[in-house]
């Protein structure tokens, strides 16, 4: 009888209710025969290739990346059904996006755990090298360790999955929570295996290298340091910098682009700046394309398909940009702004707080949000903007960055800070110099602080998702000064429009004036501290509701 390779969605037991085989194993096209099927290089690198992108992903990137990502952390202003709850910080266990990103993240690590379990033994009963083996395992362990580190920053303490099947076959389907630090070293140990196995260079653009692994290495000794309380707090701190500086000054032909603009092109796919990008496919289908064009264009005058209407950067986030910074008109489109990259059809796109329809004053045809600005980045336009790389399914063509060498720049500067609030190292200051000069902006000089990087960090990467990481790193060095510093932003604060029929004062910032509310909102440490796990998995696995406990690593 042949052996399907099981493809656990977070071994049932901790995110679905009900179970049935369909959470047990891929559907027959997907499955893989293992004895039969990894018999050479090609077959098993076609097995990692699902750990990069696709459906496994989809639900994770198309909501909770950037609900948590960039409106938890005040970055996106949207206050609609239970995505805006992520906005107010007033979801609970029962959210269906925190639970979607839960899933996701769990079916992700399964794929990983299968390349890992099931692979192995039969590529060498095919007489596979050991060195293609290897490669393979550090791609899903790479993989793996991202997983993990992002379920880890969200709820802080999660079981530790490594083997599905096996969990299945001995009945005991019921696993505790397990303790971050455990988590930390369960992620360490992953990349210490993937950067020992993958290539410098690997020959398909796109896979992981040992510098990806190296980055996210020292991303993680970055985030583990900001817990001052450690006492091998500034063990790690020297740790992240010399990770980070190892890539920066020998990763095999990677390099920042002088284009920040490029970047989130379909052309900028896979560009020399990119050290892990989830690869999407352009109009090849639902789940298997970037959502960010549909979800966050504006109106139908540049995307096919969009629902980015009421989307747009906090009011906060929009004063954060210091003048002339090259970087904000590809971050979020102002009055003015002019792409001709956009509705080419027409001769390019010009940013307009309203457009006024001639037809109809009362039907304009794009009309204003709340915050009188939208979103660009990952932006690109219509099928025919694209040479036809965007569909009508959430599929555009551009790749979703989760680290960028400019990211080891700054990573470099926030560890040379350590547990202090400033440095004068002068390879910090040349390293955030680099970033700025890219955006047209003056040098930084001694000494550099902690506010200046994290606000270079808001900047550089603005609308990548990542802004919540550090939020929590600001919370593991003073929580009640990241917790002050989230309820400082006045998020809540709006435009509301002045009653006029004026269409040139409708078109202008002086038709508007701010709103805020008489009761602002306040979010508690707590919150920062761990979202709730899901009450879908709660109920699936009582376990959960526990305490968190050491993982068992023999």
């Amino acid at each position: 009888m042949k052996k399907f390779i099981k493809y656990i969605l977070l071994g049932v037991f901790i995110m679905i209710a009900s179970c049935s085989k369909d959470f047990l194993t891929v559907d027959p096209v997907d499955s893989i025969v293992a004895d039969n099927y990894y018999k050479n290089k090609d077959e098993i690198r076609s097995s990692t290739a699902i750990l990069y992108g696709g459906t496994a992903w989809f639900d994770y990137l198309a909501g909770l990346m950037f609900y948590a990502g960039d409106m938890a952390s005040g970055d996106m202003y949207y206050t609609y059904d239970q995505e805006g709850q992520f906005f107010y910080f007033s979801f609970n266990s029962g959210n269906a996006h925190l639970t979607s990103g839960w899933k996701s993240l769990f079916r992700v690590n399964s794929y990983c755990n299968s390349v890992i379990n099931d692979m192995p033994d039969a590529a060498r009963k095919n007489g596979v090298s050991e060195d293609v083996i290897n490669a393979a395992l550090g791609e899903a362990r790479f993989v793996r360790a991202w997983v993990y580190f992002l379920l880890t920053e969200y709820w802080g303490e999660v079981p530790i999955v490594e083997n599905g099947s096996d969990l299945i076959a001995s009945g005991d389907m019921m696993l505790p929570k397990n303790t971050r630090k455990s988590l930390y070293e369960f992620i360490r140990r992953d990349l210490a295996f993937a950067e020992e196995n993958l290539p410098g260079k690997d020959e398909e653009a796109g896979r992981a290298t040992k510098w990806a692994a190296k980055g996210l290495m020292a991303k993680l000794y970055l985030t583990m340091a900001s817990d001052l309380t450690d006492s091998q707090s500034a063990e790690y701190f020297d740790l992240a910098k010399k990770y980070a500086q190892e890539v920066i000054d020998n990763s095999d032909g990677f390099q920042m682009i002088d284009s920040y603009k490029e970047l989130f092109t379909i052309e900028g796919n896979n560009n020399s700046e990119s050290l892990f990008a989830l690869q999407m496919i352009g109009a090849g289908g639902y789940g298997l394309g970037n959502p960010r064009n549909t979800a966050w264009s504006r109106s139908s005058v540049i995307a096919d398909q969009t629902w980015g209407g009421g989307k747009g950067p906090t009011l906060n986030f929009q004063s954060a940009f210091e003048p002339n910074d090259g970087r904000r008109k590809w971050i979020i489109m102002q009055k003015g702004d002019y792409y001709p990259e956009l509705d080419k059809a027409d001769g390019g796109y010009t940013y307009n707080i309203r457009t006024a329809n001639p037809d109809d004053p009362n039907s304009p045809i794009e009309n204003a949000n709340q915050v009188l600005s939208h979103i660009k980045k990952y932006v690109i336009g219509k099928a025919a903007d694209v040479n036809n790389q965007v569909g009508t399914d959430q599929d555009a063509g551009n790749n979703l960055y989760l680290m960028r060498l400019s990211e080891m720049y700054l990573i470099y500067c926030e560890a040379a800070i350590g547990s202090g609030n400033e440095t004068s190292d002068a390879t910090a200051l040349e390293y955030i110099n680099t970033v700025r000069e890219r955006a047209g902006l003056a040098d930084r000089v001694a000494p550099l602080t902690f506010a200046e990087v994290m606000h270079e960090r808001r900047i550089e990467f603005g609308m990548e998702s990542i802004r919540w990481f550090d939020i929590k790193r600001m919370y593991y060095r003073n929580a009640q000064a990241a917790t002050e510093f989230l309820n400082a932003q006045d998020r809540e604060n709006y435009y509301y429009a002045i009653p006029t029929s004026d269409e040139n004062l409708m078109n202008s910032y002086a038709g508007y004036e701010i709103a805020t509310p008489e009761v602002p909102m306040v979010i508690y440490s707590d919150q920062i501290k761990a979202f709730p796990i899901p009450s879908e998995a709660v109920v699936s696995d009582p376990m959960l509701a526990g305490e968190a406990v050491d993982y068992n690593f023999e």
